[in-house]
């Protein structure tokens, strides 16, 4: 048997903070402990949000950390070719639509549906896609990209969740409601999610799927603010006949309000609490994981 993967993927938006250190440190040392690989990831997708300084501040803020990575680390913006083939495949099975309703018109949308009865929501609570993009002929399509027209590639989920039977994944953490073992997976509570954009022919979604197969990642240790997400990347899978992994989601890291931490939450900042004195050993302590591993 290959030796397990792990991998921390964060995206170089902001400058680490309490809740990454858990993600990763826990992610090095369950490779540590099964003699597996760690993986560094770099998701930087969002060329408007994404900056070189972030970047630079992951590895100099796990490398205090104690946290040592295979090389070379995959940077998703190197590799949109890959995606586009994914995107591809797809739209080769007749399952991808563009839509070119920009976010404020989609909100307009939502508050119209929503006089008559209340509009769905996806897991996150954000309104399903409410447009009728998909209604719209190959000619009309053709038409508003030639001009120019900006658009989402949106995955027809009505018709992708009829070629999938009874989709489940194996959970070996914990879901928002104590979801273990076998999960059934409902990506149909997503509605046709978006998966690549005009000017980024990828997204969240399709790159963590495509970029888990590529470096053949077996276990997939993440937070819990992503569990559900689970549903649409089981869909995927299936959908680009890929494996899957194993999937472990933790408990998040929370403020003294009891919220998520966020990026631009200073007191949690991993530069800003090593700037105050603190040792790599004190962020294990903070973060509820023992000092050493066996």
């Amino acid at each position: 048997m290959p030796p397990p993967v792990f991998r921390f993927a964060p995206s170089p938006n902001g400058y680490l903070h309490l809740g990454h250190a858990y993600s990763a440190l826990l992610n090095f040392d369950l490779a540590r402990r099964a003699g597996g690989r760690f993986l560094l990831r770099i998701e930087d997708i969002d060329a408007i949000r994404c900056r070189p300084e972030f970047e630079a501040a992951i590895y100099e803020d796990l490398a205090w950390l104690g946290i040592s990575w295979e090389t070379p680390v995959r940077r998703q913006s190197e590799h949109f070719a890959r995606y586009r083939e994914a995107v591809e495949k797809l739209a080769g099975l007749d399952l991808i639509y563009p839509s070119f309703e920009s976010r404020a018109e989609i909100a307009r949308l939502v508050v119209q549906r929503e006089a008559g009865a209340p509009w769905p929501r996806d897991p996150d609570g954000a309104p399903l896609y409410p447009g009728l993009a998909k209604s719209l002929s190959p000619e009309e399509r053709s038409r508003l990209i030639e001009q120019g027209m900006p658009y989402a590639l949106r995955l027809d989920m009505a018709a992708a969740r009829a070629r999938a039977n009874e989709l489940t994944w194996i959970e070996l953490g914990e879901g928002p409601d104590g979801e273990t073992g076998v999960v059934n997976a409902h990506p149909e509570n997503w509605g046709d999610v978006i998966l690549a954009r005009k000017e980024t022919p990828t997204s969240y979604h399709l790159s963590v799927v495509v970029d888990d197969a590529l470096q053949g990642v077996t276990d997939v240790v993440r937070g819990r603010d992503l569990f559900w997400s689970t549903s649409v990347h089981r869909l995927l899978q299936h959908l680009l006949g890929i494996p899957q992994p194993a999937y472990r989601h933790h408990l998040l890291i929370a403020d003294a309000a009891g919220q998520k931490l966020s990026k631009s939450t200073d007191a949690t900042g991993l530069r800003e609490l090593r700037g105050q004195g603190a040792t790599a050993a004190d962020i294990r302590r903070m973060v509820g994981l023992p000092e050493s591993v066996p």
